[in-house]
């Protein structure tokens, strides 16, 4: 029996790098889209593995250049892209990646004959809005729903990789959280979480809920952090209507992370306790990010 062929869109991100080692150790054939192959030979900053091996075949494109897209999917099975900007970058939208960069790549899927499109969105993003990154993600969740396409949407919680950036912040000395820092939310890791991407494939949910096992307070989580290190926690909460304001004041002269600075924003005003599922604990990801210095 032939292998099936996915591609995977975002290859050489947090969850990209774990999404290509499940499907290949599953039996898939993996092309990986990324703009740089060379990242994909070391381990990553949030312990994210090195990839190669699990690699068939490269496809190189750029989001931006939405005309390098075509032919990606030529000869694939099977689409999942978690393909998205991911840090503040100056000229750069999330509109231009997350929104146009999927929807050129969901065109060609299109005109390549691909069985199916997985697509990672974000959890209870009805309520977010407001976030320019939130926002194209659901753009291009609407133009999925919109293709023909048989398709599948999943909304984790939070990364562990975004707790990796936490924990950085932990080892600096201090850090900062908007409002009280009570809200819970159970955070996901990428390995987990690739396994219920993969799942995606054979099944016929059209949306997916999904967070990790174990439900933290943003308290919880960076006094773990801190803890793990040694460290005194060093937290200082910042009321939501600082926030709001220097939001403003950030939108005036860059609006790059005043984009990133609104969502922070928005996933602190609320619980996002999504289904659990997964086996990997968080006290073990921050001991092992602690054992790599």
């Amino acid at each position: 029996m032939e292998k099936q062929k996915v591609l995977v869109a975002g290859a050489s991100g947090y969850l990209g790098r774990h999404a290509v080692r499940e499907f290949a150790t599953r039996g898939y054939s993996v092309r990986a889209l990324v703009r740089d192959r060379e990242k994909l030979s070391t381990e990553g900053p949030n312990l994210e593995p090195p990839i190669s091996e699990f690699v068939t075949e490269y496809f190189t494109a750029d989001a931006l250049d939405t005309r390098t897209m075509k032919g990606a999917c030529k000869g694939m099975d099977l689409v999942f892209s978690c393909m998205g900007l991911t840090k503040p970058q100056d000229h750069i939208s999330s509109e231009q990646v997350d929104h146009l960069g999927n929807r050129a790549l969901l065109e060609d899927a299109i005109a390549c004959g691909v069985r199916k499109f997985i697509y990672i969105s974000v959890f209870n993003a009805e309520k977010m809005m407001e976030s320019d990154i939130v926002k194209a993600h659901e753009l291009f969740v609407r133009d999925l729903k919109a293709s023909g396409m048989p398709y599948t949407v999943i909304r984790p919680t939070a990364y562990f990789s975004d707790m990796g950036m936490f924990f950085n912040m932990a080892r600096s000395g201090h850090i900062y959280l908007f409002g009280d820092g009570s809200n819970r939310f159970n955070p996901i890791h990428g390995a987990d979480l690739a396994k219920v991407c993969a799942d995606a494939a054979e099944r016929n949910e059209t949306e997916i809920d999904v967070g990790g096992p174990e439900t933290f307070t943003y308290n919880e989580t960076n006094i773990m952090a801190f803890k793990t290190l040694g460290l005194k926690p060093s937290i200082t909460h910042v009321p939501m209507w600082i926030a709001d304001a220097g939001l403003f004041l950030t939108g005036l002269f860059n609006k790059p992370l005043a984009s990133v600075m609104t969502f922070a924003i928005s996933v602190s005003r609320f619980d996002n306790v999504a289904p659990p599922t997964g086996s990997k604990g968080l006290a073990d990801f921050y001991s092992a990010l602690a054992a790599k210095g």
